[in-house]
């Protein structure tokens, strides 16, 4: 799971909750970066994903210590003295390798878990883990046509799954920053000198995937673009870095950084990024969680996405505007400067 998918499944595990508030849930993030190299261990245990699950109020235990093999054995053991009743893998990647898992995890229970429409003649070790699971849910298939949106498409799980349906309205993603982030927002803006009432543009260029990314340099040259502009002259601008970036981002950011340009990264607990979010005019994003969690703020939005995950479009259409790729399988990269431009210039200044 990842913040993007939480984003609108914590709605179905609301309505879960409500429709059977005597139901404990137990929630196992898999760490499909697991490795055996300690260096890389701080990073995955503090995956900021983490602090958003721990603050919710829907899941009562969590399972986040699978980032090591040895730990992930621990995990595994931990789950197995629950003797859970019932285990449903809502994995949509490599769906046999979790059959697999989720039945190791209760070997007596019932399992349910999403499969491929389809496995080919030679995926038979595929077949037979799928076999593990008591009951299946389809899954989606992202190049299909007319595919429906995510939070229709967990809306549709839950509903196989637990019977519960989930209003449209009901899917809309929300988010319930504590006062204390939204304090922590306040004041960076104030020592950043940005609370004076100017607009303020948030920009990120990251995401895990390096097809999704957009390049710094280009994100400062956006921003000395617009600072050309009469109307953006006194704005503000936070550039959003991932924290393993931070580095190289400092580097650039020395040489390149235009005025009344700030960097920023959620270093310390998730809930700062939607604080940060919050008071923003604007947020200019790549394709990733940052666009889900604009909506889930109520600011405006202009995502640059590829063509090969349509379902994962910003559901706010209102407040959010997209510019894809030409063709299918190019990377973000070939969204070009001016066509982010003429994307922002045609927006009212907020």
């Amino acid at each position: 799971m990842a913040i993007g998918d939480f984003t609108y499944m914590q709605m179905c595990f609301r309505a879960l909750k409500r429709a059977h508030p005597h139901l404990a849930i137990h929630l196992w993030v898999d760490e499909r970066r697991r490795t055996d190299d300690p260096a890389q261990w701080p990073h995955l245990k503090n995956y900021s994903l983490y602090d958003w699950l721990r603050a919710s109020p829907c899941i009562d235990q969590l399972y986040d210590q699978n980032y090591s093999p040895a730990l992930h054995a621990q995990s595994i053991a931990e789950a197995q003295r629950e003797d859970y009743p019932l285990v449903v893998s809502l994995t949509h990647m490599a769906c046999h390798r979790y059959a697999r898992l989720a039945r190791e995890i209760s070997p007596r229970g019932f399992i349910v878990g999403l499969t491929k429409q389809k496995y080919r003649f030679f995926e038979l070790s595929k077949r037979l883990s799928i076999r593990k699971f008591d009951a299946t849910i389809p899954l989606y298939e992202s190049q299909q046509r007319d595919v429906p949106h995510v939070s229709d498409i967990y809306a549709q799980w839950f509903a196989s799954a637990f019977g519960v349906a989930i209003a449209p309205a009901e899917r809309y993603p929300a988010i319930d920053i504590p006062e204390r982030w939204m304090d922590y927002a306040r004041g960076q803006f104030a020592a950043w000198g940005l609370a004076s009432g100017a607009p303020v543009v948030f920009i990120n260029a990251y995401s895990k995937g390096e097809e999704r990314c957009w390049p710094l340099e280009r994100v400062f040259a956006l921003i000395r673009a617009l600072r050309d502009h009469p109307q953006w002259r006194d704005a503000g601008f936070v550039v959003n870095v991932v924290p393993e970036a931070l580095q190289h981002a400092r580097a650039l950011y020395a040489s390149e950084a235009p005025p009344a340009t700030h960097l920023f990264s959620a270093e310390d607990n998730f809930f700062q990024l939607p604080a940060i979010l919050s008071l923003c005019s604007l947020i200019v994003t790549v394709e990733t969680a940052v666009m889900h969690l604009a909506n889930a703020v109520r600011v405006p939005v202009i995502a640059l996405m590829r063509q090969n995950n349509p379902e994962w479009v910003p559901i706010d259409r209102q407040n959010s505007s997209i510019i894809t790729v030409g063709r299918f399988g190019d990377w973000v990269t070939q969204i070009g400067l001016p066509e982010v431009m003429e994307k922002i210039l045609s927006r009212p200044l907020c």
